[in-house]
């Protein structure tokens, strides 16, 4: 077994969110961001081991997600998100970070790119998109009637075994939805201005199309 420096599980309060956080390894910091729906173990949970020794891992949970508390219900967004990942890193005196995106974690890690430049080492852009047409017409159609039971499983428990609270999944399954729902383009100026180099990554039978990664 894999011997590696490990922080338990820690929370911060961070723009009026407890946000929950684990560290693991040392050296450079890299921050790994769960995709919607998602948790630091269910996004991560197998490459950790491995990304741990070479880098300091600051897994997060996003707000309404995991062990994070929910502001009360307030509405998701990607610019949020960003914005509490900032304030975490302040808080961590951290100056400096390379970015794991997955899916919505990779447009959350490009909010960070373009309005924290300054922060971000290296990213990795993985099963992400950055706007609409970067995924299939159908994708969206799904969005139109969304049924909670077409919540896939595997979220619903990795949730209910940190939250028994069947009212703060439905909860959180809305605002996922409804974000996406809303999911705005970044113009492709802007991606053009980012200048970390970065890793784009993509699997055979992904979301996003392979000529959106290209």
């Amino acid at each position: 077994m894999l011997k590696t420096e490990y922080q338990a599980g820690k929370y911060a309060e961070i723009n009026g969110l407890n946000m929950y956080y684990e560290i693991y390894g040392q050296g450079d910091p890299l921050v790994l961001i769960h995709g919607a729906a998602s948790t630091i173990q269910s996004s991560f949970g197998r490459l950790i081991p491995e990304m741990a020794k070479s880098h300091q891992l600051i897994g997060v949970e996003l707000q309404a997600h995991g062990h994070s508390n929910n502001r009360d219900g307030r509405q998701i967004s990607f610019e949020q998100d960003a914005a509490d990942l900032v304030s975490l890193l302040h808080h961590l005196n951290i100056a400096k970070a390379s970015l794991f995106g997955f899916s919505n974690g990779g447009t959350t890690a490009l909010q960070i790119a373009l309005h924290h430049p300054a922060l971000v080492n290296k990213i990795v852009f993985a099963s992400a998109m950055y706007n609409r047409r970067g995924v299939a017409p159908a994708f969206w159609e799904g969005f139109k009637n969304p049924d909670f039971k077409d919540m896939p499983d595997v979220y619903k428990q990795t949730f209910k075994a940190i939250n028994a609270d069947p009212e703060a999944l439905l909860i959180m399954f809305n605002q996922c939805v409804k974000r996406m729902l809303h999911f705005e383009d970044i113009p492709d100026s802007l991606i053009q201005n980012i200048k970390a180099p970065t890793l784009i990554i993509l699997g055979d039978q992904d979301v996003p199309l392979p000529e959106h990664v290209l």
